[in-house]
Order: structure tokens, then sequence, then C-alpha cells
């Protein structure tokens, strides 16, 4: 997995580059530049675009001086530069990229003030004003500018960062960032886009490498690391010939309510197409009919059946789904506490352990919690920012020996050592009712494979966000039960 790293740690692999490959911090500069701009090309083809580029007096600065020469040299024919000095201080790549321009001539305006800043006609603005080494929220006249650019409504394409956004660290309530449409940013994506906040700072963002040195980077010792499809490879393994049902484990579901049935039967299928050997859901018996005509591969366990002997069979325990939160439902899960076995942890089953915190003292290790942002503060209080709240998870993996799934646009999977796992798949078309109902029934098909339980969980959230991916190019939603249909053929197109 790729390490995420603050900014700091950038900044060090930068010189940590120069000195190993042996080049001067200009030429690293423009491979930078020549990155961002092979990537804007994709963004923007049109060579007609009018374009403006702000540039502060830093190296984010020295970077779009580098990207305006480039963009001309490419036959972008209307490239103005606007060189933001609200500060005298200036870095020496950015003295360099600035002579460049002037040998040539290149449309310029000095803004002094924000005063000085016309109302930019441009179809497009080139954010390079202040870069990730920020870290306080801005102020003055830069803030200033970023209020009276974000006013202009123009597509807005960032170089590594937006103007005021902090590359990590808690996200301010009420901050002023210059938005971006998108950023195009170097070598890793910065911790802080994954952070819901982040959407008041940037639409999307662009990874584009940049020639740092990789083995410096994974070396860095890091909390945060991002799973990708060749992660997936590694970790899945192929079904062997002559394996057999028995092979792939025994999950057992515990879910849903006569009310809430399609929970229970939603997570049911997710973990049968998950690829779990054996599937059995407890139901109250009055769903047993729609089981069995929706699910016929997958086998019932009366409520009243569940005890220590019965349940010893099963590979993995989830609970949760549609379970409901009163006495008879609180009742079940002490009782299934009381066996000491790992489980996954969904929906009403959290609403349960929030109501009664002292669930929590008995929690088996290894278990995997798997809540969204209320069911989190509902478990350990109100928190004023995600980053906070991704704290808090840190926290409780440790204390508690287990694995939080803290869901999210990106799911952040926590273990039991505070590490922090970033899945980048799923999109906005998932935002419908059952999600979470799949996904733990695709941890619980996962787990009971024998995956270890942070495994699951990764494999989990990572299959389930690539599925809704796929489903849907070409569509506004999609469905739960779509999703879960699909998983198996997701999991071969990865795994192949």
């Amino acid at each position: 997995m790729k390490n995420l790293l603050s900014a700091k740690q950038m900044r060090d692999a930068d010189a940590i580059t120069i000195k190993n490959k042996e080049i001067t911090s200009i030429d690293l500069m423009e491979s930078a530049s020549e990155a961002f701009v092979e990537a804007f090309i994709e963004e923007v083809a049109d060579h007609e675009t009018t374009i403006a580029v702000l540039c502060g007096k830093g190296n984010n600065g020295g970077d779009g001086l580098a990207v305006a020469r480039l963009l001309k040299a490419q036959g972008y024919t209307s490239v103005f530069v606007y060189l933001i000095a609200f500060s005298e201080k200036e870095s020496a790549d950015y003295t360099a990229n600035l002579k460049r321009l002037e040998d040539l001539w290149f449309p310029m305006l000095a803004v002094n003030k924000v005063e000085d800043l016309p109302d930019i006609k441009d179809e497009v603005i080139i954010d390079a004003v202040l870069g990730s080494g920020l870290n306080a929220p801005l102020e003055g006249p830069y803030k200033e500018l970023a209020q009276k650019v974000n006013a202009l409504k123009r597509h807005v394409i960032a170089i590594d960062v937006p103007t005021g956004f902090p590359a990590e660290g808690e996200l301010k309530e009420n901050s002023v960032y210059l938005k971006a449409d998108l950023v195009i940013c170097f070598e890793r994506p910065k911790i802080n886009f994954f952070f819901p906040e982040a959407a008041q700072a940037l639409k999307h963002f662009k990874v584009v490498s940049i020639g740092l040195d990789e083995d410096f980077i994974q070396q860095c010792p890091s909390l945060y690391h991002l799973v990708e499809a060749s992660d997936l490879r590694e970790m899945v393994q192929p079904r062997e010939l002559f394996s057999h049902k028995g092979t792939y484990g025994h999950a057992l579901i515990i879910a849903g309510q006569q009310q809430t049935m399609g929970a229970a039967l939603l997570a049911a299928r997710a973990c049968l197409h998950g690829g779990a050997g054996l599937t059995t859901v407890s139901i109250p018996e009055s769903g047993l009919t729609a089981l069995n005509t929706s699910l016929p591969e997958v086998m019932y366990l009366d409520r009243g059946e569940l005890s220590a002997r019965s349940i010893q069979k099963y590979s993995t325990i989830a609970i949760g789904p549609g379970l409901g939160t009163g006495k008879e439902s609180t009742d079940l899960l002490k009782s299934i506490f009381q066996l000491n076995r790992p489980l996954i942890l969904d929906a009403d089953a959290l609403n349960i352990i929030g109501n009664y915190p002292e669930f929590l003292n008995h929690l088996p290790s290894d278990s995997i919690l798997t809540p969204h942002m209320k069911e989190f503060d509902h478990l350990f209080g109100k928190h004023q920012s995600w980053w906070e709240r991704l704290e808090t998870a840190r926290n409780k993996a440790v204390a508690l020996n287990c694995i939080i799934v803290l869901k999210n646009q990106f799911t952040f999977i926590i273990d039991q050592s505070g590490s922090v796992t970033v899945n980048s798949t799923g999109n906005p078309a998932m935002a419908q009712g059952g999600m979470g109902d799949v996904l733990t029934g695709l941890t619980a098909s996962f787990a009971a494979q024998g995956y270890s339980a942070k495994d699951a969980a990764i494999i989990a959230c990572y299959l389930h966000g690539k599925t809704g991916d796929e489903l849907a190019e070409g569509q506004v939603s999609v469905s739960a039960s779509a999703l879960a249909d699909h998983l198996a053929y997701t999991l071969k197109g990865l795994i192949k």
C-alpha cells in the first residue's frame, strides 16, 4: 500500500530526491510542472482556452510560473500571469522561473494588494498562490484574494493543493480556501483530501508522479496508507482446484426484524456473492418465505436456537443490520458477547452499544465495528471535525483491540495499532439505503473465508466501492441489491 505523508515528509522527499538523483531543485520543479501540464491538457484540451495563472512568491508560485511557460510552449494562445506579491520574501526557484518568463517578455501583472487584481475574465484560473507548507488559516490579503477569486466562479485548477488548505490536521469550520474544481497534486494525495470537510476546498483531485524517490516515501514512518487495486491482487487468494464449500467458511448473520427484513437479506446476499462457502442468516420466522424465495442458497437459523453450542460451527458472526434496539435485541447482543468470539458489528448492534456503553468493556478482541458518522458519535461522543473523529477512532481501536471501519466517501479502516488504511473506491451514486448492510455481509464473507479481521475489512471496503464505481458508469444511482449481485464479477476482474 502507498504511504501517505505529511507536508514536512513530502518536503523531505523532495530533498532526498535532489540528493540521490543529483539534480537541482529547479530541475525537480520543472519535472513537477511538466507532469502538471500533461494532466492539465487532459482536462483542458482546447488550446484557445483563456488561462490566468495566479502565482505566489514561494515554490508553489515557482511551479505556476513554470506551468505558464510550458502551457505557452504547448500552444495555448492566451496565458496571463498574475504575480501575487503580498510578501517581500521569494524562493530561489521562484526567482529563477520569473527570470525565464521575463526573458520571454511574458504577459504579467504584479498584484501588490487585492485591489490590483482585476475581475478576471479568463475561462480557467490556475491557483499557484500558496502551497502545502501553510499551517494557519488564511488571513489578511490572502483571505481577501481567495474570497475575490471564489466570487468570480471560474473553473479553478490548483497546483498540488488549494490555497489555504492544510495538507493534514484539523480543518477548521468556516475557514476560507481558494476553491478548486480540480487539484493536480504531486506524487501523493494530501491526507486531508479524504475528509468530508475537503469539499469546501476542492471537488476532485488527480495525482501525478514527478519522479520523487519512491523507496524513501515508502520507508517513511506513516500512520496513513492508501489501498489500491494492486494490493487487492496480492491479498485475495484465487480459488484452488479441489476446494469445496467447506474451504471457504461458514458465515452467520444475525439481522432483521419483521419490518426491516430487507437489511438482513441484503447482508446475506452480499455474503453469498462475496464467496463464503456457506451462509446462514438468523432472522425472525416471518422472513423465512422471503429468504427461501430470494436466496435459496442461504440457510436459516431460528433465533430461538442461538446458543453457545449452536454457534460454534460458524467461522464468523455478523450482527446488527435491521436488528432493532429493543429489549429482545439488546439481550440477544449481550448473550452473543458472552461467547467471547470476534464479531462484525453494524447498524443496530452499534446503536445498542451506544445506548449501553458498558458493552464496550466486553467487546471481543479482533472484532470489526462498521459505523457511519452518527453511529460513531453515538458510540464515542460528539466530535467537531473528521480529523478529531479519526483520532478518536485510532485511540479506540488500540484500546479495544479491534478494527474500526469509519464509513465515509473515503472510508477509513483503523487497525489495532492505530494505523489507518484509506479506501479510495466508491462514489455518490451509491448514496442509497442498504449499502451498509451489503458491506457488513461482504466483510463477513471474507472473514469466514479465513482472512484476518483487518484484511477482511480492507478487501470488503475496496470491493464494495469498486463494484459501485463499475455500476455507476452511465447511471445516476446504484441500488444495494444490484451492487450485491455484481460483487463476484468485480472481484474476478481484480484478481485475474
